[in-house]
């Protein structure tokens, strides 16, 4: 059962900061990143689509060190791919990369959920609850990006109640890469996270309940995978195909 504590609940604002959020003092490379960042979201930029360092220069008004230091930063993050003496290209998962980011989420956040069930108090159950209720209000306004915003918020909020900051930033990362997924790759109309799981998943933490929040937490993101539709990356056309000759 969740523990009584004295201070107040911590508020939304998650402490690990995923790339679509905006930084304080915010410099121009973070400007770029996020721009590109927030077209892969948003699906604006597909997947292999070419990212130009001339056309970005001349886009954002910088110069090529800049632009660079961008792409080897979006490239870390695996929002871009980096092809020598090719440029850069908006990140395409393959099928194995996909099932095996998703493997090791949910070995990661069944530890994360057991350990939340065992230290979670009344207060972070009540936090917990306000994330919920956001949620649903965003899903009801049909606010597709801001939904997808509070569901990996709601997430991270596990890993920090976990107790294990180590654990959390992994997550981070994980959350990131299955985002780009999910962003990319996940017919419309689905959602990135269903409501009613998250909730399930609280009431079995709010008791205390590891084994269960563990299955809940390991069929949702088992669902999230299956909506996915990874699209086998096509080989480029040879010049000879390109001129009606192969």
């Amino acid at each position: 059962m969740p523990r009584t504590r004295q201070t107040p609940p911590e508020p939304l604002t998650p402490p690990v900061v995923l790339p679509w959020e905006p930084q304080e003092g915010e410099d121009e490379e973070g400007r770029i990143y996020r721009a590109v960042f927030e077209s892969v979201m948003n699906q604006r930029l597909q997947p292999g689509t070419k990212l130009p360092e001339h056309q970005l220069c001349e886009l954002f008004g910088v110069n090529r060190s800049v632009v660079r230091k961008v792409l080897q930063r979006l490239a870390h993050d695996h929002i871009v791919q980096l092809r020598p003496n090719r440029g850069a290209i908006v990140a395409m998962p393959s099928i194995e990369e996909t099932r095996q980011i998703f493997e090791a989420r949910r070995g990661l956040e069944a530890i994360i959920v057991r350990l939340a069930a065992t230290r979670v108090t009344k207060a972070d159950v009540a936090d917990l609850r306000r994330r919920l209720q956001a949620e649903h209000e965003a899903m009801h306004r049909a606010d597709q990006p801001a939904w997808a915003r509070l569901a990996s918020s709601f997430h991270l909020k596990l890993g920090e109640l976990s107790g294990n900051p180590i654990l959390l930033r992994y997550l981070a990362e994980m959350i990131s890469r299955c985002s780009l997924i999910v962003a990319l790759y996940q017919p419309p109309g689905n959602a990135s996270c269903e409501h009613d799981e998250h909730e399930r998943i609280v009431d079995a933490i709010e008791r205390g309940d590891g084994d269960t929040a563990v299955a809940l937490m390991d069929q949702h993101l088992g669902e999230l995978e299956r909506h996915v539709a990874v699209r086998p990356e096509a080989p480029e056309p040879s010049l000879a195909a390109l001129l009606g000759l192969g």
